[in-house]
């Protein structure tokens, strides 16, 4: 790998190195290194682009690396992995994807995960975005994530995406059975002209399943977003859906909830603010020796933690 490479690599998986463990790395569209565990098998999809991880039942303390870097200008492809999670099996997968784009034609990776969950299984996934480059070619990404959790599993997901991409259409879906626990941070910034979709599909199917959606995002300049979540309660369940974004300069934002209910003791709450930071805080921020600017990128430093 090349300098550019070796610093997208850091930024979305935070590898300085090759990893412990099972890993995929994908590089401008093939993939340049593999490894499987005892526990863990990565394979070739036969019918499309993409990878199959299997982990078996009862995995514990091990983890994932499967990132994507494209320095290539003009590159554009679509990715499909599936990811099998043992029953019982307790694992972290990082995945991310970053874009360095020097020229005038656009660069573009879809991404599309697929989650199946056994019984009992735990996940905690880390999905980071993050584009680079001088050229005037767009970075484009559209990660797209279905997951399906079985009786009892729990799921954790970390998204951020907060430089340098110019277009994202961000499309989540989740159907949980009985006991089953999805637990989601986004983080997005966006500037310039850039736009940002974010769209949540949650079916709580299960008795006593539950979820927790949290988006947190600032636009800049000119730049635009939506977030859009659909929370659906078909059972006795529990869910929560928060939007909370900070808006500068000219930018647009735009939050649209929606929750359905189908039983009684579906109990589900959406929360939702945007608004400008508080004057107070700058100006306290200040009395500390802080420029204004240096106060804005403070404060939207904490908010996007």
């Amino acid at each position: 790998m090349d300098a550019i490479q070796r610093d997208l690599l850091e930024k979305v998986a935070g590898l300085h190195e090759v990893p412990e463990g099972a890993y995929n790395i994908r590089s401008n569209g093939k993939s340049v290194g593999r490894s499987s565990t005892a526990n863990i098998e990565i394979t070739t999809k036969e019918d499309k682009n993409g990878i199959d991880i299997r982990i078996k039942p009862g995995t514990k303390n091990e983890s994932v690396h499967i990132p994507v870097i494209m320095s290539q200008a003009g590159l554009q492809e679509s990715v499909y992995n599936d990811f099998y999670i043992g029953e019982g099996a307790d694992v972290v997968i990082v995945a991310g994807c970053g874009i360095d784009n020097c020229g005038n034609t656009d660069s573009r990776h879809d991404g599309i995960h697929r989650f199946f969950l056994e019984k009992n299984a735990r996940v905690k996934y880390v999905e980071k975005h993050y584009g680079s480059g001088s050229g005037t070619g767009g970075r484009l990404m559209n990660p797209a994530t279905e997951i399906y959790m079985d009786e009892d599993s729990y799921m954790e997901m970390d998204t951020s995406q907060i430089r340098g991409i110019d277009s994202t259409n961000r499309t989540n879906k989740a159907r949980l059975k009985a006991g089953a626990t999805l637990v989601v941070m986004e983080r997005l910034m966006t500037h310039g002209s850039q736009r940002a979709e974010s769209r949540f599909d949650v079916q709580l199917d299960g008795e006593d399943s539950s979820a927790n959606i949290v988006s947190r995002s600032v636009a800049r300049e000119e730049s635009y977003q939506l977030f859009q979540s659909n929370l659906s309660g078909n059972n006795r369940c529990s869910g929560h859906t928060e939007c909370d974004a900070i808006i500068m300069d000219n930018a647009k934002i735009s939050a649209v909830p929606q929750l359905s209910a189908t039983h009684v003791d579906a109990a589900l709450i959406h929360e939702a603010a945007i608004g400008k930071i508080a004057g107070e805080q700058i100006i306290k921020l200040m009395t500390l020796g802080l420029t204004e600017q240096e106060a804005e990128e403070q404060i939207i430093s904490g908010f996007l933690k």
